[in-house]
């Protein structure tokens, strides 16, 4: 059975898959760009930020390097092993650094690199350098070491400076900032970056730099551990998805489909007509009534609207004046057939008296009313009345 829609949904559904296209397309121009900008050194990405080359060239010089794609509480052997951690975006949980720390702790070597891999190390912290990091600066070596002598002189985007601190030696910056240092914990070492440019395809090129990555990972017998799960990247495709933005894409999707088949389930299902609930029905309008006279104290007052009411109705049925007294109305009645009871007069003289009376009780004013309702049934002047005492 073909879907027929409204114009105005027609509409609707047009103005909301427009609306969908342009932020689909502006998500993908908009993240393309920042992407450009703000590029991960991974290895796995062959662009400028990327890290693929210098995984290459350690691998083609003989050099035992691997991508590591697990938790840092999974960390190996730390023997004779290098792991590199460029450009962290966030910061370790308490589990990852005490691993770390183990790691480090047992012989393991550490180069971290960037804003945030201070978070990670058992010792010291940096501070940002955001203006000095827009652009790349040649830092000189500061101490002698078997690294400087490799590269007296290297290039790097300073996002951040060591902190001042005496448990770390400094090995290049200039003579107000420090932008790599080494220190030893346990048996291994510490290395922090202030940039990861010199391990990217972009800054490998420049001087002194691919000399600098060579000569801070280790010898030949060292272990490279290049870690990806800070990027990104699992051992399942499952878990490489969850921790990327197609798991928002997905969600997004997921999310648009149920408010599609909810719309159109609202749209194609059962119309029931609403339901009014009336405010004020019969039985809530003399509950309300009488709990103001109850409240007020005004059982006179109920008794004299009751009362003008049934001599309304009476006398207009008799054709007698309305201002006939209490037995001339019981003569009229009895003539005509239409009422015999002695206590007729007398019910209708103690109504005339009770409507000024203040002091009349509850009691007494539902008695005199539950009479005139009996009469008025009895001479069937309210058609109402007549009906009910009928079905009776």
């Amino acid at each position: 059975m073909p879907l027929r829609l409204s114009p105005s949904d027609r509409k609707l559904f047009v103005g909301v898959a427009l609306i969908f296209g342009v932020i689909v397309l502006g998500g993908i121009f908009f993240a393309s760009r920042a992407g450009s900008k703000a590029e991960l050194p991974t290895t796995y990405s062959a662009g400028s930020e990327g890290a693929k080359a210098a995984f290459l060239i350690l691998q083609e010089s003989g050099r035992k390097v691997g991508r590591w794609q697990k938790p840092l509480a999974e960390l190996p052997d730390p023997d004779r092993t290098t792991l590199i951690l460029a450009e962290p975006e966030g910061a370790p949980t308490q589990q990852e650094k005490k691993a770390l720390e183990k790691f480090i702790a047992g012989g393991g070597h550490v180069i971290a690199t960037g804003l945030f891999a201070n978070t990670y190390l058992p010792k010291g912290y940096s501070v940002p350098d955001f203006v000095e990091g827009m652009l790349w600066k040649k830092e000189q070596a500061l101490s002698p070491s078997a690294i400087t002598r490799q590269a007296p002189e290297i290039t790097l985007a300073p996002q951040a400076r060591w902190s001042a601190s005496n448990i770390a030696t400094p090995l290049y910056g200039d003579d107000d900032n420090v932008r790599v240092v080494k220190y030893s914990y346990g048996k291994g070492e510490v290395m922090w970056w202030a940039s990861a440019t010199p391990l990217t395809n972009a800054g490998l090129r420049e001087p002194g730099n691919l000399e600098f990555l060579l000569a801070s990972v280790g010898d030949d017998q060292t272990e490279i551990l290049w870690d990806e799960y800070i990027h990104g990247h699992r051992d399942t495709l499952g878990g490489s998805i969850a921790s990327s933005p197609v798991m928002w894409l997905v969600l997004q999707s997921t999310l648009l489909g149920i408010a599609i088949l909810l719309t159109f389930s609202r749209r194609s299902g059962p119309v029931f007509p609403p339901v009014h609930d009336v405010r004020l029905s019969p039985l809530e309008f003399v509950q309300t009534l009488g709990g103001l006279y109850e409240r007020a104290g005004a059982g006179s007052v109920a008794v004299d609207i009751a009362y003008q009411r049934f001599r309304y109705w009476l006398t207009r049925r008799l054709g007698m004046a309305g201002n006939a007294s209490a037995d001339d109305l019981q003569r009229a009645v009895e003539q005509r057939d239409l009422l015999k009871d002695e206590k007729f007069s007398a019910t209708l003289r103690e109504c005339e008296s009770s409507r000024y009376d203040s002091n009349l009780t509850p009691a007494q004013a539902l008695s005199l009313i539950r009479a005139l309702h009996e009469y008025a049934a009895q001479l069937k002047l309210f058609p109402v009345l007549t009906n009910e005492k009928e079905r009776d």
